[in-house]
């Protein structure tokens, strides 16, 4: 829960403390935008950090030729107070394009897009409608004895985690690793001990990937990167698979599970769907990334120089984040009406869930696409789908970047 904070403030700035449970993702997203478009935030280890709480705001925020990416130029950073086992340096303290500027950021980038194209993406297409099917027919093995399944874990969790193994080559029984290195990251309810053994491991697993695709080569992005003439560094190579690995499944985890839930929750527009065409999927996979986006907070910008927004001054080296949870409900950007779901919407402005400006994300054709195939294939074969628990009582991911619940449970009908 978000609750006002005792510490000092600049000027008559509103300080909010952000829960590190994500307990409350939507709630806490509208008391910021209450508290005004830039508010002060705290996160886990006392740090203070600013939030732009309009979709205007953010989107100048990630224009800004005056802001950097890199993690180096945070006073906290400089000053120590950011430790190594506090629970968000793992989605802070990362060498690769995310954290790069300007020529350094296209240099890291150019790999990248040269290999992982909409061609290729779109080529995934049958096998993941294979993997889709494979995971369906075993849904109801998975149901306890009440019928009830966790459709996260059997449906949401699987789908990305073996499309994003295969199209980077991680061998199959290194799966449950890397997704435990991952939850753990994106995790803000960590123990010190916990981050400090996964910020251990993941270079390991980085190291053990690229020297399995070095010695093996294959038809996958890790083997390409490794044989691309350009040259990365072994830092900027593991940097940049990291990168993939990471944000090629953990959004769309969140996706599947909250376009479900949302559908189960407005069935009048789950009719209509289902009713409809091939289209009417895509609209219901974008109305979800604005209405419920699946990462709800991302640390990610830090001035050159003092910068004024909305008549606030953020002084250079303090850290920036973008709230997507509350931009994607900005009346002034989606109407009044933008708290609601609806997916006949005609959007005033494009969301923002995969970030904009030069750093925009470079797989949502790959997100997009796997939900798409995903929730079309579910709701052939199981129609009557049912939620099996309360969706306000839904646990969590613990965690102040992913939004979504944890668990998704449902009778098949």
């Amino acid at each position: 829960m978000t609750t006002p904070s005792t510490a000092p403030s600049t000027g008559d700035v509103p300080v909010v403390t952000l829960d590190p449970t994500g307990a409350d993702h939507m709630g806490e997203a509208a008391r910021l935008r209450a508290a005004g478009p830039v508010v002060r935030v705290v996160l886990p280890g006392g740090l203070h950090a600013w939030a732009l709480t309009t979709h205007a705001l953010v989107g100048e925020l990630v224009r800004h030729e005056r802001v950097s990416k890199d993690w180096r130029d945070w006073t906290a950073v400089k000053t120590g107070e950011l430790t190594d086992d506090n629970p968000i340096i793992g989605m802070i303290k990362v060498t690769n394009m995310v954290t790069a500027n300007g020529a350094e950021h296209h240099r890291l980038r150019r790999p990248v897009t040269r290999t992982f194209t909409s061609r290729r993406v779109q080529a995934l297409g049958p096998g993941i409608e294979a993997t889709a099917a494979e995971l369906l027919d075993a849904l109801p093995a998975h149901a306890d004895a009440s019928g009830v399944v966790d459709l996260r874990a059997h449906l949401s969790v699987p789908l990305p985690m073996r499309v994003i193994c295969e199209l980077l080559g991680v061998p199959d029984d290194q799966q449950a690793r890397l997704r435990h290195l991952v939850d753990t990251i994106f995790r803000t309810d960590t123990t010190p001990e916990q981050v400090t053994a996964v910020q251990e491991d993941i270079p390991r697993f980085l190291g053990e990937l690229i020297a399995l695709r070095t010695r093996e080569p294959g038809d996958d992005l890790t083997s390409a990167l490794v044989a691309d003439p350009s040259g990365l560094s072994g830092e900027e190579l593991a940097g940049t698979l990291w990168v993939l690995l990471t944000a090629g499944h953990e959004t769309t985890i969140g996706l599947i599970t909250n376009a479900v839930r949302a559908l189960l929750t407005h069935p009048a527009q789950l009719a209509a769907v289902l009713d409809g065409t091939d289209d009417d999927w895509a609209r219901v996979v974008e109305e979800v990334l604005r209405w419920d986006p699946p990462i709800g907070n991302f640390l990610a910008r830090y001035p050159l120089e003092d910068l004024e927004f909305a008549g606030v001054t953020i002084p250079a080296g303090d850290a920036i984040m973008a709230p997507y949870t509350a931009v994607a409900r900005d009346p002034e950007q989606h109407g009044p009406d933008a708290h609601l779901f609806d997916i006949s919407r005609e959007p005033r402005a494009k969301h923002l869930a995969f970030g904009d400006g030069p750093h925009v994300c470079l797989g949502p054709h790959l997100a997009r696409l796997e939900t798409r195939i995903a929730l079309k294939a579910l709701f052939a074969r199981h129609p009557r789908l049912e939620l099996a628990a309360d969706p306000a009582g839904l646990p969590p991911v613990a965690s102040l970047f992913t939004n979504s619940a944890s668990s998704l449970p449902v009778r098949l009908g």
